[in-house]
């Protein structure tokens, strides 16, 4: 009995063309799309050239909260000086820019 009703709620009155009954769907598609799809994926993309275009002597924080200077680089991984010249090897999916060194750019 509660299918019958629901079914007969969703279908589209006599003369109302069926798109209208869409409309609200659709809206709520592109407005999730602008909000959160698309942020995320120039945000993902960012942070992929940033990765890409780590060079010698960059100040980077690791996911994990170790802040460094980029000593070397390799295709996959860094080898960060940290504090007393420790050096540690870290792969550079696990690499964020620091932000100290960004208000220095500006």
């Amino acid at each position: 009995m509660n299918d019958f009703l629901l079914v007969l709620l969703m279908a589209p009155k006599e003369g109302e063309n069926p798109l209208v009954s869409l409309l609200p769907l659709l809206l709520i598609i592109v407005v999730f799309y602008f909000f959160m799809i698309r942020p995320q994926m120039k945000k993902q993309k960012d942070l992929r050239k940033f990765r890409e275009g780590i060079k010698n002597g960059d100040k980077v924080i690791t996911i994990g909260g170790i802040y460094g200077k980029v000593v070397e680089v390799s295709e996959k991984t860094v080898i960060l000086e940290v504090e007393g010249k420790m050096r540690l090897k870290v792969d550079k999916s696990g690499l964020v820019l620091d932000p100290t060194d960004l208000m220095q750019q500006k």
